[in-house]
């Protein structure tokens, strides 16, 4: 499937007027889980610093590291929750040209479905890249729900206007629970399943984990070289 192309709004009223737009053009189907390469992105920024760090990470069907990237690019767009889209999705494209690998899914650490207008990260990089895609974030951002058992796997459904958007997993016994909603070409049992297949020990998948480590690592290298 095609994707689309990106547009950096020229204001903050473009932007919501894109978002709404683009909302009616998510597909929510059936997953059948049959991924070869799986794929975590997640951006790292310094304290006081435009620099955003993107990260992705490709892992195999047994979850072993396949391929990874980084890039690191001046970030204009500004800290609005809701819009962060528009703040992260250059860095994250630049690195996704780094792999040489070809992931068949996607994982940002951020919202997908479970957005004020529908339309998170995971929804807006599903419809450039044209493949299933799925947020797992560590907070809520909008929606109510009951807590799940403390027991692994368990997981109740995240509400929001009278829709559900989402489901809040335990991914581990005690834990405090992941806010998982599908982004784009894939359905709320695919996502949840998705995520219950790439655990590891960890709270988050592995994907979105390790992406998270290689950021952060890049971003520290990066400030090393500047002292």
């Amino acid at each position: 499937m095609k994707g689309i192309s990106f547009e950096m709004p020229k204001d903050m009223a473009q932007a919501k007027e894109l978002q709404e737009e683009l909302r009616k053009e998510l597909e929510f189907c059936t997953y059948d889980g049959d991924w070869q390469y799986i794929c975590g992105v997640d951006v790292a920024y310094s304290k006081g610093s435009r620099v955003g760090v993107a990260a992705a990470m490709v892992l195999g069907s047994n979850l072993a590291i396949e391929d990874n990237s980084v890039a690191m690019m001046d970030v204009n767009f500004p800290y609005i929750p809701g819009y962060l889209s528009y703040r992260e999705i250059p860095v994250i494209l630049e690195a996704l040209k780094g792999l040489e690998v070809e992931p068949d899914i996607f994982i940002v650490d951020g919202q997908g479905l479970a957005h004020p207008r529908g339309i998170g990260l995971g929804c807006h990089l599903g419809l450039i890249l044209g493949k299933p895609t799925l947020g797992v974030a560590k907070s809520l951002l909008v929606g109510e729900f009951e807590e799940p058992e403390f027991v692994y796997g368990d997981w109740r459904p995240l509400l929001y206007k009278g829709n559900t958007v989402g489901r809040v997993v335990r991914t581990r016994d005690w834990a405090k629970p992941v806010f998982v909603s599908p982004g784009h070409l894939i359905d709320q049992e695919g996502a949840y399943n998705v995520v219950m297949n790439t655990l590891h020990r960890y709270r988050l998948p592995e994907p979105t984990r390790l992406a998270h480590l290689l950021a952060e690592r890049a971003k520290r290298e990066s400030k090393k070289k500047k002292m």
